[in-house]
Parts: C-alpha cells; structure tokens; sequence
C-alpha cells in the first residue's frame, strides 16, 4: 500500500531533555553533541535538546546541539515565561531548522496546588506565551502538561485558543503516566472532534510509563490521527521513563498492514544510538529489552531454534538486520592490518581521525594478541574506550595486584601525566578499593563511588569486560567507562577515566 504523506509520523526525540532528567544519567555537553548527531542519522525529525533556561549547562548543550546539527529540527523547552521563552530563543540562535517548546499545566490538581490559578488565568498565560514565542520563531509547540487529567472542556478550548495564536504543533501529554490505551485513544479521538481549527497544528503525543504502557498509548493515539510521536532512545525518563523510541518505530513498521503509516528511521542505526545513549547514561539495556536488548533476536530453546533454521519467520517477526543487531560472526583476528581495521570501522558507521585511528588500531592489535576472536561489539568497546570526548589528562602506565583468599591485597600502580610517572603502592578492602585509593592519593581527587557494574561485552571466556561507574567528586557526578580482557585492568581504567571526566 501506497503511504500518503499525511501518513507519516513525526519522531520527536526527547533523550536529551526528558531522557537526561532521569536520575544518575546526566551527559556533559559533548556527549550530548555525540548522542544528537547520532539522533540526525538516525533520521529523528525534532531534537528536544533540553530546557535553557534551568541551567548554563542546559543552555550551552542546547547551543552547541543548535549550531551543529542540520537536518533535523532543534527544539528547546520553554515554561509559558517570557524569560524562559528568550532564553530557548537565545540557545536556538544559530539553528538551521528551530522550534520553541511552550507548556503550562492545565489539570485541576496542577492549576490548584502548583500554579494556584484559575482556568481564565490558565488560557490567558498560554495565549500569550504562545503569541511571545511566535515573534521568536515559526515553529512553535504548545504542551498542556498533565493533559491526560485535564477536564475534556477546559482542554478543548486551550487547544483551540493556542492555534489561533499560531502553534503549529500540540502535544497531549500523559506527564504521570496515568492514563491507559483505550482511555488515552478515546481522548486522542476526542480532540480530533472536539475542537474546530485543529486540522491547522499536528496532534502530537507524550507518554510515561508508569504504568508500563507508554508505548502503547502512544500507538493507540497514533490510530486515532496523532502524528507525532514523542519519545527517547531506550525509553528512559524520570521515573519508569518515557515511550520507548526503538518500540514504536518498529512497531509501525513491523505493523504497517495495522497503522498504515511511516516513519522517517533509518532502523539500521537504532541499536548503535541505544548503545551509545547506554554508554553515556551509565543504563545497561536489560538483555529482554525490546529491539534492543541482547537476547532480542537470540533462541535457545531447541524448537525455536529448529523452526529458525528451516525458515527465520517462524520465531522471528523482523529481521535482527532492519534494526543494526550485531551478531557475533568473527571480523578481524591479530593478523588483521590498519587497513582492514579501518574498512570494519567504516562499515560499522565510524569514521576516525588518522590520530583517533591510530588509538582504537594500536588497541585493537593489545586485544587481538589475548582474543582469539575478535567480533564487532568489540570493535565498538575499543573504540568507545580509546576515544573519548574528554581530555586524557592521567593515563594507565601499569598495574599489578597481589590478593587471595585471607589476604591483604596489596597493589602497585603506575598513572602518567604530562610526561611524568607517579607510583603508589597500597592496599584496600579488595584490589579494586585498593587502586582506588591509590589513585585518589596520585591525583588528589576524592570521589565518592555511587554505583559500579561490569557486564561482558561478547561469549566466552576471552570476552571484553567493561566496566561502569558513576562517581561524585564535590558538586560533579560523572560516568565513565572502561573495557579490558582483564576486569581488574577495567575497573581502574573506569576510575581514571571518572577522574579525568572531573578534571575536564
């Protein structure tokens, strides 16, 4: 069937505003740089790069995400404010493509206890906000937060008043996650025949998960004419997080002959942009985690895996291809030159510098000497280890650890730093705490560790491990990263990597 235009739908991406306001996955500017030109290959058609006014840092990570990015549209959030409202104009500067994200609560339960106004009070602020941001730029949404609570009159008549004022865009949001399909879609539908000028703006949605069906709120909305859909990369968010992004992309494909609608998504990149917001949020992907998760296209169960052999639909409903899975088929091995490494680099979607190259190849060629197989997820490992978007300001020289069973572990390490090397000697509750210690002593910063976890990157006993942690030195918290055949060896590589997170 032959899609018309007004078929598809809009993906509104919000990992690095809404996504990012969940607990423990803050990203420092460039690795929101990182992750939005991840989001433009991805084909996202709106990038909500965060709320400028809350912060300097939310203002220049929506500046740098504006300057940089081209295709996509860059989208700034806006309380129903004037200062708000210039400060998301003033962050959206230097954008191609921009919209301003206005929103103002409309429920009974917000307007009394948060903004304690009435609903003349109510349709006035959003009026006026959305006619100040509309001198600021064409593209404006408008946003009636806690809509799915909002009596049904009440939110009619702010809907219509706001595209009158000229929101080309309104979201129904479901900010607590309250409603469900078939409540959510009767509303979806009764906005659609309840508001005179409403075939003049997209209908757009935003779903929570608490109660566990953002996802399919946001297709039952989409069955009712919303076209677009707002979401994140692996569904995070405050709380149980937002609509999962992956979910309802492949849902509409995979269910064409359902929806009858399009979208924008190159599929083949999404599970490289989830492991890459995974990376720089510190949130593994559950292995059941759909689209995504690492047991998403895996059968182990011998009737699964008989019916896959004679024919792959029997189990599976879409192709592991369409969405990017990586198998673990062997590329490379230690025999492999620069030049092989490269073309492998290349046909996995990353381009290096010659110096970057030069990094990820020499690391290759550590791993590939204890690996007899090298796969493409460790490609990946090696080059998210080796190339990163902060400044190396200490280094791993050498390590050496002496533990066992009712041993005092004693450990020696070796950091470098701007030619020099520092040596500290020590011993802790386990190798790991001791070189922690040590290299708190070498570096002088004092972090708090707040989370770690290890998870192997590939099979087998020769696997990559890498390590996670989350750090808190003063006022910062940090992530970072560390991968190694060696877990001991990661997990300090993980710490020095935090320390130098702080320090950048």
């Amino acid at each position: 069937m032959i899609k018309k235009k007004s078929d598809k739908v809009l993906i509104f991406d919000t990992t690095l505003r809404d996504g990012e306001q969940a607990p423990g996955a803050s990203m420092n500017k460039k690795e929101k740089l990182e992750v939005a030109y991840a989001l433009e290959r991805l084909g996202v058609d709106i990038i909500e790069a965060g709320f400028p006014v809350i912060s300097k840092g939310d203002f220049e990570s929506v500046s740098i995400v504006a300057k940089h990015i081209k295709k996509s549209i860059v989208c700034g959030l806006a309380r129903s404010i004037k200062k708000d409202i210039d400060a998301a104009s003033d962050a959206l500067k230097k954008a191609k493509n921009k919209r301003i994200h206005v929103f103002l609560a409309t429920s009974n339960i917000h307007m009394q206890h948060k903004l304690r106004k009435n609903k003349e009070e109510i349709l006035k602020m959003a009026v006026d906000a959305v006619k100040y941001a509309k001198k600021k730029a064409e593209d404006i949404e408008f946003s009636p937060e806690d809509a799915s609570r909002t009596e049904k009159g009440f939110l009619y008549s702010i809907l219509e008043a706001v595209i009158k004022a000229g929101a080309r865009t309104v979201n129904i949001p479901d900010t607590v996650g309250y409603s469900v399909p078939s409540e959510y879609g009767q509303l979806i539908d009764d906005i659609m025949n309840n508001v005179p000028n409403i075939n003049k703006a997209i209908v757009s949605v935003h779903c929570h998960d608490d109660l566990g069906v953002s996802v399919a709120n946001s297709l039952e909305a989409v069955k009712k004419g919303a076209r677009q859909v707002e979401c994140t990369i692996n569904g995070i968010g405050e709380r149980a997080g937002n609509a999962s992004m992956e979910e309802i992309v492949m849902a509409l494909k995979t269910r064409s002959d359902l929806y009858g609608c399009i979208t924008g998504i190159k599929t083949p990149e999404i599970c490289r942009v989830s492991r890459l917001v995974s990376k720089y949020t510190g949130f593994a992907v559950a292995p059941n985690k759909a689209i995504v998760g690492h047991n998403a296209f895996r059968h182990e169960a011998g009737i699964h895996q008989d019916g896959i052999l004679k024919e792959r639909t029997t189990y599976e409903i879409m192709k592991p291809e369409d969405v990017g899975f990586l198998g673990t088929g062997l590329v490379l091995g230690k025999h492999s030159g620069r030049h092989a490494f490269k073309e492998r680099l290349k046909a996995l979607g990353i381009e290096l510098g010659e110096k970057e190259l030069d990094k990820a190849f020499d690391r290759f060629k550590d791993v590939a000497d204890k690996k007899k197989q090298v796969f493409d997820e460790d490609l990946l490992a090696i080059v998210e280890d080796e190339v990163k978007v902060f400044k190396k300001i200490w280094t791993l020289e050498s390590l050496a650890a002496t533990t066992g069973t009712g041993k005092k572990p004693m450990i020696d390490i070796k950091l470098r730093s701007k030619g020099k090397i520092y040596c500290k000697s020590g011993t802790g509750d386990g190798p790991v705490d001791a070189c922690y210690k040590a290299i708190e002593s070498i570096t002088k910063i004092n972090c708090e560790l707040l989370d770690y976890s290890i998870q192997s990157v590939t099979r087998g006993k020769d696997a990559l491990g890498e390590v996670t942690v989350k750090v808190k030195a003063g006022d910062k918290k940090v992530i970072a990263h560390g991968a190694s055949t060696d877990i001991f060896e990661a997990s300090v590589k993980a710490y020095i990597n935090a320390i130098n997170k702080v320090l950048s």
